[in-house]
């Protein structure tokens, strides 16, 4: 690839932001308010109890659909992947599923004629259809704009950027939803009520579903997809019941999973509640708007604080003493009433923790796939990693269905007002937003503080205990991993460093297993650039999760670890920049690693770059070819081998 192609301009950055400014803000209305839609506006037959028996079947409706649409998730995944046209794998889906899923959430914001009075049969039937396909070709396009952001570039640098770029556009975005919806609502409204009208939902509706669909195009007709071996298709998308049942049999992954779902269940319900509270406890729904606001940059300094809290305390006092701060938030706001400053103040505290228990538990999944690999000697890195959002869309749609039997319970529907609430009612409302996700949070805490283990210690151990195997399994692969038969016979197979650096005997190496030839003979450098090269023609076969060690399979079968530094499994990725995949192949002389000396230095760590061939025993007569203690640069022949006859 040419640097002109790796190169993105800033006008497709900024297409790409847009589309993720329009993607979370149609996301925000579709799971935030559209349930508040349906439950205050939508169905007006002039019975209250035809009007609350609607809404209970069609909040339920849409809780199921949204389970149901879970399992649809991994055929989506891989009608995207073998999608080809001249337009890429993407945008296609980008930009129909962003048109088609915008118009379908826009006629849902209506009664569609009325419908549901005249056949109240028919009209569900019509609404659990449009909602299953808005909900899949939404689907559709947020998979595909998310994962085509290594289609974009294959530089790391570019990448990042974008990244930035786009998640800077999806705070925003989903941020303003919140923000503008009441005002927004209410001033468009015919009548001046204090949760607006039909009308003023449709139009604000109108408005999202526009700038979600303009954004969509935008992707489309202003960024290009890129061909790379990145993009290759390596693995199939794993159905619902492959990662359920890959999660059965990683205890910490399981546990993880459980603890999450409860807390995200009762996150999920205080949460779609809260706008509830404004509208119809205080009759404030417009200062909702002041909430939605500071959360987003609240959320902003959450993430900021994390990285602090992670160095200096354990996962099990992160999580507890986050979820600690929620359920004292919990208790404030039970109390607080209708006083608007006091109401903010502990909505704000509550809001405050959940971007830093949501990456405690990111990064306790993410170390799981090598505890699982570990534990069960085999590696499910993509099933591992998908138990997040599977976790994430289960807990927002049982939420749904929950929240729609909330309103009906406090009278919240279709012609209430914060006046015709009685006492009873409030006290029942209260209870369910409150003390539901408060016991959701306890037992969410018990789980975590009872079976989750994984610590960053206990993951650096783990790791440091899979170096030791690794590589040794693709024995019995490397035929098949050869480009030719007649290269793995050669008589002498040269190997070269990745780095620029001093060359160093493996056995004076401060690590005891390397420099006792456990983990394969080979050699060390001392390096004064932090720039890594591929050594050979190969294929990525791991790129450990701290990024400080890269496993790769040489064309000719030959089994290489190349691990930075001595104990920067610690540093947890910090200082290390990795610009390969799993399955990926390079060419001798691609850059596939960055690090940070001084990073690693500044944490007191050795920074000798170890480079072993972890088959050694199907290699003999190791003899080095530079001298040791000299200068050596990428790509420069270190030792020869001869590959065994048998």
């Amino acid at each position: 690839m040419s640097k002109s192609d790796s190169k993105m301009s800033m006008g497709q950055r900024l297409a790409y932001a847009f589309g993720a400014l329009g993607n979370d803000a149609f996301y925000a209305l579709l799971s935030g308010y559209l349930i508040v839609f349906i439950t205050s506006h939508l169905f007006n037959t002039g019975d209250t109890a035809t009007n609350n028996k609607m809404v209970s079947i069609v909040t339920l409706i849409v809780m199921a659909l949204r389970i149901i649409e879970l399992l649809i998730d991994p055929f989506i995944g891989n009608a995207i992947d073998r999608t080809k046209t001249r337009w890429g794998h993407f945008r296609p889906w980008v930009v129909v599923g962003g048109s088609i899923s915008a118009i379908l959430l826009l006629l849902l914001f209506t009664s569609l004629g009325n419908l549901y009075a005249r056949n109240a049969v028919l009209y569900m039937i019509v609404f659990a259809i449009m909602y299953i396909s808005m909900d899949i070709f939404y689907s559709f396009k947020d998979v595909g704009f998310w994962s085509m952001l290594p289609s974009l570039t294959t530089d790391s640098h570019e990448r990042e950027k974008t990244a930035t770029f786009a998640r800077f556009g999806s705070t925003i975005g989903g941020g303003l939803v919140g923000v503008l919806i009441m005002p927004a609502v209410i001033f468009f409204s015919k009548t001046e009520t204090s949760s607006g009208d039909s009308q003023g939902w449709f139009t604000f509706a109108l408005i999202i579903c526009l700038i979600a669909l303009v954004s969509a195009w935008c992707v489309g007709l202003f960024t290009r997809e890129v061909n790379s071996d990145i993009r290759e298709n390596k693995e199939d998308t794993k159905g619902v019941f492959e990662v359920l049942k890959a999660v059965t049999k990683n205890d910490q992954l399981l546990w993880i999973a459980i603890a999450y779902l409860f807390y995200g269940i009762g996150n999920n319900i205080l949460g779609s509640l809260e706008v509830y509270y404004f509208t119809y406890i205080m009759d404030k729904a417009k200062s909702f708007s002041i909430l939605s606001f500071i959360n987003i940059f609240l959320g902003m300094g959450a993430a900021a604080l994390f990285p602090i809290l992670s160095k200096r305390f354990s996962r099990r006092t992160v999580f507890t003493g986050s979820l600690v701060v929620m359920l004292i938030a919990i208790g404030l706001f039970s109390i607080a009433g209708t006083n608007l400053p006091f109401v903010i103040f502990a909505a704000c505290l509550y809001a405050f923790p959940q971007q830093i228990v949501f990456l405690v538990v990111l990064m306790i999944i993410t170390d799981s796939v090598e505890y699982g690999q570990w534990k069960l000697g085999h590696r499910d890195e993509s099933l591992s990693l998908s138990i997040r959002p599977l976790v994430d869309k289960f807990g927002g749609a049982v939420s749904n269905g929950v929240v729609g039997q909330i309103a009906i319970m406090a009278g919240m529907t279709t012609g209430a007002t914060a006046s015709s609430i009685t006492a009873a009612q409030v006290t029942s409302f209260k209870l369910m937003m409150f003390a539901v996700p408060a016991l959701m949070m306890v037992i969410a805490i018990i789980v975590f503080w009872k079976k989750i283990i994984l610590s960053n210690e206990k993951h650096a151990e783990i790791v440091a205990e899979l170096e030791k195997t690794w590589g040794k399994d693709l024995a019995k692969e490397q035929d098949a991993a050869a480009g030719n038969m007649e290269a793995l016979m050669e008589e002498r197979i040269a190997i070269t460093t990745p780095v620029k650096g001093t060359l160093v005997n493996l056995k004076d190496v401060s690590d005891k297993a390397f420099a006792a030839g456990a983990m394969g003979n080979g050699f060390a450098i001392k390096p004064s650039d932090g720039k890594v090269y591929a050594p050979f023609d190969g294929t990525i076969r791991q790129v450990f999760s701290t990024r400080h060690a890269i496993g790769m399979v040489a064309d000719n079968g030959m089994v290489l670890l190349i691990h930075v530094g001595i104990g920067t499994v610690a540093l947890r990725g910090t200082g290390f920049v990795t610009y390969v995949n799993a399955n990926e192949h390079v060419s001798k002389g691609d850059e596939i690693m960055e690090f940070w000396d001084p990073t690693i230095k500044k944490a007191g760590l050795d920074d000798t770059v170890i480079v072993t061939v972890t088959n050694t025993h199907q290699y003999k007569d190791f003899d080095f070819i530079a001298d040791l203690g000299s200068e050596v640069a990428p790509g420069q022949n270190i030792l020869t081998v001869t590959r065994n006859e048998d």
